[in-house]
């Protein structure tokens, strides 16, 4: 039997293990009627589909095909299937006019996001050669082959009145636009599988206070699918008294590595950091951790408060590795982290630092963690003589987002339930604060003032998540498939 630790987690159950290939669901549907009537009309139209199937398989997705659906028992048959399969969204390929009834089904039984893709053979018919085929049987044949759009408005219909959510996708085959709409959902799909596996840890406690930061983590979980390991400071302070030599001495190369590591810096707050950095590996690894979500105080020169001043380094290495941490036991923040980080995005720890209305830009930053990937330049690893508002003093992240487009997002929580909040920006140049913290000078279309208006009147907490480019769509597409709002500031 295997040793298992912690609360029946397997000791030996790497993180990155739990991911499987995400599996999304594909079907086309037709009018049986059709297939005699007009003659290789049936195999044109599966071979586009196939050719649909091969396209997204790219996009590194299983692709589960349900085949031609073109009668209400093949609907079954179908939405046996994809149940079965446990896909994440299904793809409903329009290859002709085809009933509502043989839809509706498939997704009551599913119950994922429906994709409609009303893809056309070309983008544009050639009305010379049709009109010159001469034979109007023949040609109600090319014509059906290329009536992806009569049926959306019926499904629409449909879906509307069944309360089904669904959205769609235009264009032809070849159209570079819809296949970059299709890579998006498959993205997305891939995101809220990954949400939903994840492990969130949270360790210590809330900032005493701050309301705005308190979650209830039940809902959190209902919401993203997240697991919420609750997480013991002794366990943390074990693995830190374990540490060898060998350990500290290897992590100590990757600060060296990872960060700019400037002269005043002591060697001492360097081992410090380097030994909490080890411990907090172990944490995660023991727990199979994907984010996590911490603060403490303790009492003045308490282990534990030893531990907690020096956890900003470790903290960042694991934000780097898409482990994503947030401080201030901002819960709803490391969801936001995490989902950027699965994004390729980054997501980094910020909160408001300052206004500046003569430049119209905003600045925000925190003390740390930071996602290192973001940066412009190296990150460095430098001392603070003071934690401002927590105790004690340590080693701290120096850091600014790379110029250019960034999406800020927040993870809310209010009377109406979890939602999320996103706008996208520009990371500016510029004269920053040179304190020891990450910040950045970022500038919206609709100005400094309005911006902050506009974001604060949402309610979220003062935190929120930055990442590296405009990432607003595959958001909102997140919030479709996770069934929550989603409001875009600009």
């Amino acid at each position: 039997m295997q040793k298992r630790t912690g609360k029946g987690v397997k000791k030996d159950l790497n993180y990155q293990k739990i991911y499987k290939m995400t599996k999304v669901g594909l079907f086309g549907i037709g009018l049986d009627t059709y297939w005699d009537q007009f003659e290789g009309l049936l195999d044109k139209l599966k071979g586009y589909q196939n050719q649909i199937k091969t396209n997204i398989e790219e996009f590194g997705v299983e692709v589960v095909d349900a085949g031609m659906v073109d009668n209400p028992v093949k609907a079954r048959e179908a939405a046996d299937l994809l149940k079965q399969s446990d896909v994440e969204i299904v793809f409903l390929y329009v290859s002709t006019y085809a009933l509502s009834s043989t839809v509706l089904p498939v997704a009551q039984k599913v119950k994922v996001p429906i994709v409609i893709l009303n893809l056309q053979p070309v983008a544009q018919l050639d009305y010379e050669a049709f009109n010159a085929l001469g034979d109007r049987g023949k040609m109600t044949g090319v014509w059906l082959e290329h009536c992806q759009a009569c049926s959306v408005p019926e499904i629409a219909s449909v879906f509307n009145r069944a309360g089904i959510q669904y959205d769609f996708v235009t264009g032809y085959l070849q159209d570079k636009e819809a296949w970059s709409d299709i890579s998006e959902w498959t993205e997305v799909a891939r995101v809220a599988a990954s949400l939903r596996n994840n492990r969130l840890g949270i360790l210590g406690h809330y900032y005493g206070g701050m309301l705005d930061v308190y979650t209830d983590i039940t809902k959190q979980s209902a919401v993203f699918g997240t697991h919420i390991e609750l997480l013991e400071m002794c366990e943390l302070k074990r693995h830190r008294d374990e540490v060898t030599e060998s350990d500290l001495e290897e992590k100590i190369i990757e600060f060296h590595e990872s960060f700019e590591v400037i002269s005043e810096c002591e060697m001492a707050e360097i081992e410090r950091a380097a030994r909490t950095s080890v411990a907090l590996d172990k944490l995660v690894e023991n727990h199979c951790l994907g984010s996590m979500a911490y603060y403490y105080e303790g009492e003045a020169g308490n282990e534990y408060e030893n531990i907690v001043t020096s956890v900003i380094a470790g903290n960042t290495l694991l934000t780097g590795k898409n482990i994503p941490v947030a401080g201030e036991c901002e819960v709803k923040n490391a969801q936001a982290m995490k989902i950027m980080a699965e994004f390729g995005a980054g997501g980094s720890f910020s909160e408001f630092y300052l206004m500046d209305f003569k430049d119209d830009v905003v600045m925000l930053g925190h003390d740390g963690p930071a996602h290192p990937a973001i940066a412009e330049g190296r990150v460095k690893l430098v001392p603070l003589p003071i934690y401002h508002g927590k105790p004690g003093k340590g080693l701290s992240i120096q850091m600014t987002v790379k110029y250019g487009p960034v999406t800020i997002l927040s993870v809310v929580e209010n009377y109406n339930g979890v939602s999320l909040l996103v706008a996208e920006g520009e990371s500016v140049s510029g004269a920053i604060l040179q304190i020891g913290n990450t910040n950045s000078r970022y500038r919206f279309s609709i100005g400094a003032k309005e911006f902050m208006n506009q974001w604060s009147k949402q309610g979220p907490a003062h935190h929120c998540a930055i990442g590296v480019g405009h990432i607003a769509d595959k958001i909102e597409k997140l919030g479709q498939i996770l069934n929550i709002d989603v409001v875009k500031i600009c």
